[in-house]
């Protein structure tokens, strides 16, 4: 075997000493494994472990065997940085979100779904939720990350539709406005209907609704569906009984306690998104309000949290995993070079009934 002769002044900072029976040195776990550190524990040139890495000529097979033996137990890899420069891939593709909540927490086990044996990895990239960088945050996060880490993204709920990047790039819940990207969604405009009807069909006459994110083309299609449900049953659109929650608990917790105080209070509501509906039912509790005997509440995502809310949420349910499986399926081939048939997608949505919500005056 081609094995360099050991280099006795070499110190290695990432290896523990054996404990002197034989056994081979323990990789530390401080910092990242290095070339250098896997060349000094084979026994070998840097160049060889180069070779070896890179599937170049000129090295034995059985050296070959025992430079991946070492590289496997020390738990070396190469940067996706320098992955990058050699083969203009690094076989990553990037989920960017906001924030980290539930919604984004579902598509993001879609898209682990989609790369599961299909020899891609996965880097998860948040803005961190700071409020002054909620516009433009796909700019600089892609910015920081397509060409060099990720071939390509899944952007979950942009803040706009004009992201320019160095890869394929695919919107999950896009931003309203010209549908530059594309994109995977849920039918939001029907969900709604959905939700508003079975309130109606229960006796509710004042429904009230907590709106979404404005500038989200689903929040828009989902207040259309609210009033377009009403004006179908003959109901009047109460402009008094819509508040804006802007896709955020707290934002939505006024506006609950808004509409839970008026002097005529709604007997319902339809909240835009689980999280706002949540909130409603605490708000509720708070103010001493019975779910569903004295509110229904009706909320829309189907969130794991809505099952085991108290009580359980009804809600109209988009299929948020599979909505990441198919915008990651779309934009492995766009990285492969395919153009996909469709590339704006539409998901079916559906009523999940639970106990929120009853006639009024009567329990579930």
């Amino acid at each position: 075997m081609e094995l360099d002769a050991p280099r006795d002044d070499v110190v290695d900072p990432g290896l523990v000493v054996g404990p002197g029976d034989g056994s081979p040195p323990v990789p530390s776990l401080r910092g990242r494994v290095t070339m250098q550190q896997v060349a000094a524990e084979a026994g070998v040139s840097i160049s060889t472990v180069s070779k070896v890495i890179n599937g170049r000529y000129g090295v034995s097979a059985e050296t070959i065997d025992h430079v991946t033996r070492v590289i496997d137990r020390l738990g070396y890899e190469a940067s996706l940085v320098a992955r990058s420069l050699r083969n203009r891939r690094t076989n990553v593709v990037g989920v960017l979100v906001m924030d980290f909540e539930p919604f984004s927490t579902e598509v993001l086990k879609g898209v682990a779904d989609a790369i599961h044996g299909s020899g891609y990895e996965l880097i998860a990239y948040s803005a961190g939720g700071h409020v002054e960088a909620r516009v433009g945050w796909e700019r600089r996060s892609l910015s920081r990350l397509m060409g060099s880490l990720v071939d390509g993204a899944v952007l979950v709920t942009p803040t706009v539709t004009d992201v320019q990047a160095d890869g394929p790039v695919v919107a999950v819940d896009p931003h309203t406005g010209p549908a530059g990207l594309p994109s995977v969604t849920a039918d939001n405009l029907q969900g709604a209907r959905l939700g508003v009807e079975h309130l109606i069909g229960l006796g509710h006459t004042r429904i009230a609704m907590i709106t979404g994110r404005s500038d989200l083309l689903s929040a828009q299609q989902r207040e259309q569906g609210y009033r377009e449900a009403l004006v179908a049953a003959g109901l009047p659109v109460d402009e008094a009984l819509v508040r804006s929650g802007g896709f955020e608990p707290e934002i939505a917790r006024e506006a609950a306690r808004e509409l839970l105080s008026l002097p005529s209070p709604p007997t319902a509501v339809f909240a835009a998104n689980d999280l706002s509906a949540l909130v409603t039912l605490e708000v509720a509790a708070e103010l001493g309000l019975e779910v569903p005997r004295q509110l229904s509440v009706v909320g829309f995502d189907d969130i794991p949290e809505s099952a085991v809310a108290t009580p359980p949420l009804t809600t109209v349910q988009q299929p948020i995993r599979r909505m990441g499986k198919e915008a990651a399926d779309m934009l492995l081939a766009l990285i492969s070079g395919e153009d996909p048939a469709d590339e704006h997608r539409t998901q079916a949505t559906s009523l999940v009934v639970r106990a929120s919500t009853a006639r009024p005056g009567q329990p579930s």
